[in-house]
């Protein structure tokens, strides 16, 4: 069985983004008609030398398409949440979706919280500190991304195929397998180059 991802959060975060640069390598730059209901893609990934197929679902965040969303939630094994660095109503709007979450979504769904357009350097509203503060309120997995520099993406999804490897083949509790340990383990590992405060994003209002 396939796992399923979803992409939620507030509408203009950069949930399109973060799939097209996963899925394609490719950024969307400019403006483009916001996801409509439910959008659905596929990407093969290798764990272990084993070959694993993801559905990803990327949702609309408008209020008025959120009950159509809803009836994804209950079928999702992982759900990638996402807000966006440069506007603090969508950090501030990340405990709704959680509430939401847990109305409606598996007890055991994978949860990864992710502050996207981290290189928008100067239009930072949310410090990383706050994002990571929240994650460790409600136990979840937390980094930031960039859809523009592809800074975290592939170690978003790749974090999240291999914890549903882990618990399709069984082996959950043998190996003790975590994200979180997972995403600091590789963050720690590789140097990042910071953005300095001159460093803009011309594209800070992409969907």
């Amino acid at each position: 069985m396939a796992p399923k991802v979803m992409l939620l959060g507030d509408s203009g975060v950069g949930k399109t983004c973060i799939l097209m640069r996963f899925r394609e390598g490719r950024f969307l730059a400019g403006n483009f008609i916001s996801t409509v209901g439910v959008d659905f893609r596929t990407k093969v990934v290798s764990i272990d030398e084993t070959k694993v197929k993801l559905q990803i679902w990327d949702t609309a965040g408008q209020e008025r398409f959120r009950s159509v969303t809803h009836a994804y939630y209950r079928d999702a094994h992982a759900l990638l949440l996402l807000y966006d660095v440069t506007n603090k109503t969508s950090f501030d709007n990340i405990r709704a979706w959680l509430g939401e979450i847990k109305e409606y979504a598996q007890d055991d769904v994978v949860i990864m919280l992710l502050g996207n357009k981290a290189d928008c350097g100067s239009e930072r509203a949310v410090r990383r500190e706050e994002g990571e503060r929240l994650a460790r309120e409600y136990n979840v997995a937390f980094m930031e991304t960039s859809a523009k520099s592809g800074q975290n993406v592939e170690l978003a999804f790749m974090a999240v195929a291999r914890e549903l490897k882990y618990r399709q083949s069984g082996q959950r509790d043998t190996n003790k397998f975590s994200v979180q340990d997972y995403v600091r383990e590789k963050q720690n590992g590789k140097s990042s180059q910071p953005f300095t405060q001159q460093q803009q994003c011309p594209q800070c209002n992409t969907n």
